[in-house]
């Protein structure tokens, strides 16, 4: 058994929260440029050149990429052989939050309750999804989720028999609704399977796979290309400005479900889709 002190995993989770909200992915900026490079709109390839240039500042600056700061999404993988050691890993993660957030100068965006509204000040408690998993490593990612883009997020429970006609044309349909209020070029994580929270879940991780890495699965990768192509048809452009640019990546995750579900959810991530992975 490995052991793994609390104070490890804070002082991991300040620092991949301080980085998360600075630099954006490697995929991600290269995504953009070459989206840049091919956008046939004047004024779309205008909006993407200011969204590189600010992905510049802020690195220079040390500054955040953009003033919503998120909620903060973590994903853990626990190894079945490791000890979390002095405490407790939810409060090692929070802490590690509060701290980032604190020293970064980020916005605070968490409030105590959705009824009362009143900001806790740190902007904790994150949403924390823990799964085990082989040997004694402990990987955690950070996902700061604004919520322009979370909020334009759906999920449909459909019938078995609308099959995957029925996915697309949900998924385009997201898309179509938010229109400029996620900041595209998005990326778009579609969940399908399992059950409700299943497949909401499943939308939220596929916004961790990079842009660049389609799924392993042949018939998935051809459907993520399939929309990713529908998608930019729809002509929405950066910012909502039109363009052949709407969307950098779509990512899709399945699990098995029910004989009588079809569950499917679209997690929106905007341009600024910002994560950082960590192994202890």
């Amino acid at each position: 058994m490995r052991q793994i002190d609390v104070k490890q995993i804070t002082q991991t989770v300040k620092e991949a929260v301080m980085q998360a909200n600075i630099s954006l992915p490697p995929d991600i900026i290269q995504a953009l440029q070459e989206a840049s490079d091919k956008e046939s709109s004047p004024s779309a390839r205008r909006f993407l050149k200011i969204i590189l240039e600010n992905t510049e500042l802020a690195v220079q600056e040390n500054m955040a990429l953009c003033q919503d700061t998120g909620m903060v999404v973590v994903d853990v993988e626990l190894g079945q052989e490791v000890i979390i050691q002095g405490g407790y890993l939810n409060e090692a993660i929070n802490l590690g939050i509060r701290e980032g957030y604190q020293q970064g100068f980020f916005r605070k965006s968490v409030v105590n309750d959705p009824f009362q509204r009143i900001n806790t000040g740190d902007n904790t408690p994150a949403i924390v999804h823990c799964n085990l998993a082989e040997g004694d490593k402990l990987r955690i990612t950070v996902l700061p989720k604004g919520a322009g883009s979370e909020n334009m997020g759906q999920l449909s429970m459909l019938k078995p028999a609308q099959g995957i006609n029925g996915v697309k044309d949900f998924i385009l349909k997201v898309v179509r609704d938010a229109g400029g209020n996620p900041c595209p070029p998005i990326i778009a994580g579609v969940g399908v399977g399992g059950n409700m929270e299943k497949a909401a879940l499943l939308a939220k991780r596929a916004l961790l796979r990079p842009v660049n890495i389609r799924n392993s699965r042949n018939d998935l990768a051809r459907l993520e290309e399939e929309m990713l192509k529908a998608v930019n048809e729809l002509g929405i452009g950066p910012q909502g400005m039109g363009g052949n640019t709407t969307a950098l990546a779509v990512n899709i995750e399945v699990y098995p479900t029910h004989i009588a579900s079809l569950p499917v959810a679209v997690n929106l991530g905007c341009h600024s889709t910002r994560r950082v992975s960590v192994e202890i």
